[in-house]
């Protein structure tokens, strides 16, 4: 047996100092240790890359609170920036993101000092805390984010959507019983907007469980217009029912935006359907629209009403069932926009509005939404935009790099920043080695190259998916 470990010692690296044999359906397996600085996560390089070309450490200073005043305490900058890479890399939690202490090529890679612990992070989110704070330091993160877009020639499509997040225990602020879909629970209810066309969040504001949909609705969107650039024009503002309401829709119509939102199937607009309208049909097999023109109780004025009828037999249909009108789904949407567009373009329209769904599944499944909730509640409303933060990194991310079809933070990691590599010391110089098949090596040089490129140019680098 000696003679045996001997033999296979001088095969192996010098760093390994002993072997453990697991057996395995073709053979015995050698399994041992190295020295080396080996991680998982090396691909994270281009992550750190695109930051850098974008200085945005430099920015991400300037929006968080100032350092404490011990000697011995990080950085902000750097806790943030830890932060954000594991969850971009895939932590849902605090004490997953304290795990990457382990990574030997986090910090050379985002030039910090050293990945902060969960106590650490703990203390650093606890610093948030007001809503002044948050928005000083979040407002100007969106705006930072908003400002990487280019204008188009058509505008952008915002969407406002809510979403709930599930704490079953309800012991921290905010965690308040409200209605999910899974009936009435402790969660968080946060308000959030999107470009749709980027498909990046340019608002997010958190909420106790309890409150409406349209609570605080009026602030948000003023604070969102007051920052956007000025040649980012919105081409249409959409929301679902749970946003119909009177104040919300006067601001719109005052700011000049047009908008279609789905108006809440009350007892006026049933009436409505109930009677005799003038239904037409369209060219889509089932679907019948009627308009006209409706003044709700609490609206100063009549607002253009779209109302959309689908036979339930065509298939799945989104929309209400009402008991005097079996077989079919309604939908009705409130709109200001010219009576020469159609109510089916309208109705298609507001579909596009579908977008903000898949927004919100990522963050919940890959950017750890549901998972993050600290003691204090404007700790949490931190942890969380810092969450969704790092989602827009990876859109701009894909945008640097010229993609036009979007991929998943899942894909990323999987193709990308889960790459192996060695970190090593060569001739003084900080190396890394990425352990990549020959095949694939001139796709990665073509992405760091671009990250590395002084300038920015049309040269897209060919997307992961093909």
């Amino acid at each position: 047996m000696k003679k045996n470990l001997q033999h296979a010692d001088e095969s192996a690296h010098q760093t390994v100092t002993e072997f453990i044999k697991l057996q395995s359906p073709s053979g015995v397996i050698q399994i041992g240790f190295t020295d080396q600085q080996v991680s998982g996560r090396a691909g994270l390089v281009t992550l750190a890359g695109f930051l850098s070309w974008h200085r945005f450490r430099e920015r991400l200073e300037g929006w968080l609170p100032p350092r404490p005043r011990s000697n011995y305490a990080l950085v902000p900058c750097d806790i943030a920036l830890s932060f954000v890479s594991g969850i971009v890399a895939g932590a849902q939690k605090l004490a997953q993101v304290a795990l990457l202490r382990a990574e030997p090529v986090i910090a050379p890679l985002l030039q910090v000092s050293r990945v902060p612990s969960q106590s650490t992070l703990s203390r650093f989110f606890g610093r948030f805390d007001s809503a002044g704070g948050n928005l000083r330091a979040f407002g100007a993160a969106w705006r930072w984010c908003v400002e990487r877009l280019s204008s188009r020639a058509g505008g952008y499509s915002l969407d406002l959507d809510s979403t709930q997040l599930l704490h079953e225990d309800g012991s921290q602020e905010g965690v308040k019983v409200g209605h999910t879909r899974v009936g009435n629970k402790p969660c968080l209810h946060p308000l959030l907007a999107v470009l749709e066309e980027a498909k990046l969040v340019v608002g997010f504001w958190l909420r106790p469980g309890n409150t409406r949909s349209d609570n605080n609705v009026v602030a948000f969107t003023l604070e969102l217009l007051s920052r956007l650039p000025r040649w980012i024009r919105l081409r249409c503002v959409r929301a679902d029912s749970g946003f119909c309401v009177a104040p919300w829709l006067e601001l719109l119509e005052t700011k000049g935006l047009t908008y279609i939102v789905v108006a809440r199937l009350l007892r006026p607009v049933q009436r409505l359907i109930r009677a005799q309208m003038h239904w037409q049909p369209t060219e889509v097999a089932g679907l019948e629209v009627a308009e006209l023109w409706h003044q709700e109780l609490g609206w100063k004025t009549p607002r253009r009403l779209v109302v959309i009828r689908r036979e339930i037999k065509t298939g799945r249909c989104g929309g209400r069932t009402l008991i005097d009108c079996p077989g079919y789904v309604f939908q009705a949407l409130v709109t200001n926009l010219s009576s020469s567009l159609s109510a089916l373009a309208v109705w298609r329209d507001y579909n596009g509005r579908a977008g903000v769904e898949s927004v919100i599944k990522e963050l919940d499944a890959h950017f750890a939404l549901p998972h993050l909730c600290l003691k204090k509640f404007w700790s949490t409303e931190a942890a969380l935009s810092l969450a969704v933060l790092a989602y827009n990194l990876t859109i701009l991310f894909q945008r640097h790099l010229g993609w036009l079809d979007r991929v998943s933070a899942g894909t990323l990691r999987f193709r990308l920043f889960q790459t192996g590599g060695i970190l090593s010391r060569a001739g003084g110089v900080l190396t890394l080695r990425l352990a990549v098949a020959p095949a694939h090596r001139a796709w990665w040089r073509a992405v760091l190259e671009k990250l590395g490129s002084l300038f920015a140019n049309c040269n897209a680098v060919e997307s992961l998916a093909t």
